[in-house]
């Protein structure tokens, strides 16, 4: 190979990048120390990038997407710089950048730390969120200037680090200034996300960018409060029905005590009969939708030790209720009461002790 055949192959004829990753923003074709840019050369810039050629560090010439035989008219600012022949017989040399323009989705956002928020409802609270977003690259020359720099390679990773912190911001603002309670969160979620795509335009557009969409999947609040109004939605659900609950707490019991291990041992048998006996009217009335607590009273005529009087006749111990003694049948005496005053009298009292007004 003569050295004329070995200088024309330093001579690109043609530049293209034929993008196989899916995160790849800004991809520096690699020239070496002796490549070069001549005339004829053909530039290839496919759908969704942008080409963009670098001087001395400084952007010159732009390229939108086609396919270009460079010539002293396509690339003019390069020209004017290295004031080449009109003809562009001398090779020059300059950086080529390829920028990608398509969408980059899929792109996970949350909160590393909880949000403070003042709610209406429950006072100041702590809330996390967590979704996707999706991003592209508006502005290739600015994205170039304000972020790429000169590396060789930018990923969406690289990208992320500026734009997940305004996407947090966005949505921290959004949520504050909406003053919704927590409990109306849940319903507004598309309302948020087209807020904080419209907030944040000018804040990616510094550098470039384009938030295109954001999608909010869930916000929470602290397990503590989840809790909290998982038990307030029971008490909800409950209230005015706690004789169903009743009823649903004493089938649970009677389950568990049928399922006892102990079942088989005779002691523990007979124990459980007698236990059995003492509690079946609880269950009983549990099933039946009577409260044991409201059926008090009923308990104390049936050997019941509350609210007991002595009988006059045989001194037997019975229910202060009871008209006739249950054990020799006398009637018993009834108590009544002064009607000036209300003090309460025997019933062969003819004048009130305590007024003095004749009965």
């Amino acid at each position: 190979m003569g050295l004329f055949d070995k200088m024309r192959k330093q001579m690109l004829k043609v530049i293209e990048w034929e993008d196989s990753s899916k995160d790849t923003i800004v991809y520096r074709y690699p020239l070496t120390d002796r490549s070069e840019i001549m005339n004829s050369s053909t530039l290839v810039v496919r759908p969704s990038q942008i080409a963009l050629f670098v001087h001395k560090g400084q952007i010159c010439d732009v390229f939108a997407p086609g396919t270009y035989t460079l010539s002293t008219e396509n690339i003019p600012i390069i020209t004017k710089l290295l004031s080449l022949p009109t003809d562009f017989d001398s090779p020059i040399k300059a950086e080529v950048y390829y920028v990608n323009t398509k969408q980059m989705s899929g792109i996970k956002w949350g909160t590393s730390n909880p949000i403070m928020m003042r709610d209406r409802d429950f006072g100041t609270i702590r809330l996390r969120a967590f979704g996707v977003f999706s991003f592209k690259v508006e502005n290739a020359k600015k994205f170039m200037e304000e972020m790429f720099g000169t590396n060789e390679i930018y990923r969406v990773d690289d990208v992320c680090e500026h734009a997940k912190p305004m996407v947090l911001q966005a949505f921290t603002d959004a949520v504050a200034e909406s003053k919704i309670s927590a409990l109306d969160l849940a319903a507004n979620y598309r309302e948020f996300s087209d807020t904080i795509v419209e907030s944040s335009v000018d804040d990616f557009a510094k550098f470039g960018l384009k938030l295109c969409s954001l999608v909010i999947e869930n916000i929470s609040l602290p397990k503590e409060v989840e809790e909290a109004l998982d038990e307030r939605s029971k008490l909800g659900i409950l209230d005015d029905k706690m004789g169903t609950y009743t009823q649903y707490q004493a089938a649970n019991a009677m389950r568990d005590a049928a399922q006892n291990p102990n079942g088989n041992n005779m002691a523990g048998m007979g124990v459980g009969i007698s236990a059995g006996m003492a509690v079946g009217g609880m269950f009983g009335q549990a099933l039946n939708g009577i409260n044991p607590a409201q059926n008090k009273e009923s308990n104390l005529g049936t050997g019941g030790t509350d609210e007991l009087k002595e009988c006059p006749e045989c001194h037997n111990k019975i229910n202060k209720s009871m008209k006739f003694c249950p054990e020799c049948g006398a009637k018993q005496p009834l108590a009544k009461f002064c009607h000036n005053c209300g003090y309460k009298l025997t019933e062969s009292t003819k004048f009130c002790p305590e007024c003095g007004e004749k009965l």
